[in-house]
């Protein structure tokens, strides 16, 4: 029988969008841009999801650049991948602020063995995307235009099925992003019914951005969600 993380891997490699994409918007697929990037994965999939456990996911938004666009793993940047997951990385180091706001939600939970037991993390958008401005490449959501919202909206679908596969528990997914994101993905379950309910929680990077002072509160709001 394939293990959870057999089939993350493979999902990963498999990961290929065809659809047109805005003027000026590149699309971002670290497993074909960079070839450390799924060995890396596959090491911290390896090593805490290699087991048929079935798990609750969490969706976010879509990779960053610093983030998931080059370790592979969601919410996860290369410091927090070395120093936190013991994975090896050569290479210049990133910091991303949403990955300081989870690890600290892991930390909390119980740490990583059993905070990646109970949950997988992904995005309703498993691919990123970039815009350049003035010169200057930058993170660009999915849904910051509307073309760009409805040309991944069947890659979204077929991506979020593919990956209930993996031993996904349908009864709660977790959504990270009270906004666009959360208005998105209820719509999609609103059409498929995936999910049985869909517990929204605020984006890590707005939290860091805009509430780092009061983040222990939300801290215990993500745990109260996550214990239910």
């Amino acid at each position: 029988m394939k293990t959870f993380a057999d089939q993350i891997i493979a999902f990963n490699e498999s990961l290929k969008f065809g659809g047109k994409l805005p003027e000026g918007i590149r699309i971002m697929n670290p497993f074909k841009e960079d070839a450390q990037v799924l060995p890396l994965s596959s090491a911290f999939y390896k090593k805490y999801y290699n087991d048929t456990r079935q798990r609750r996911i969490i969706l976010g938004i879509n990779p960053g650049r610093f983030g998931a666009g080059v370790t592979g793993v969601p919410f996860t940047d290369t410091k927090r991948l070395r120093e936190k997951c013991g994975i090896d990385y050569r290479g210049k180091e990133t910091h991303e602020p949403s990955s300081v706001f989870v690890y600290e939600i892991i930390e909390a939970y119980g740490g990583l063995e059993k905070f990646y037991n109970d949950f997988y993390i992904s995005a309703v958008c498993p691919l990123g995307f970039t815009k350049t401005e003035n010169g200057k490449e930058k993170n660009y959501n999915y849904y910051d235009s509307t073309q760009l919202a409805n040309a991944v909206y069947n890659f979204s679908v077929e991506c979020i099925r593919h990956q209930l596969a993996f031993g996904i528990d349908t009864n709660v997914c977790y959504c990270f992003g009270t906004g666009k994101n959360e208005k998105y993905l209820r719509a999609i379950n609103d059409k498929y019914c995936f999910f049985k309910e869909i517990v929204a929680l605020e984006h890590p990077r707005f939290i860091m951005q805009y509430k780092a002072k009061t983040m222990q509160t939300y801290i215990d709001k993500y745990l109260e969600a996550f214990r239910k």
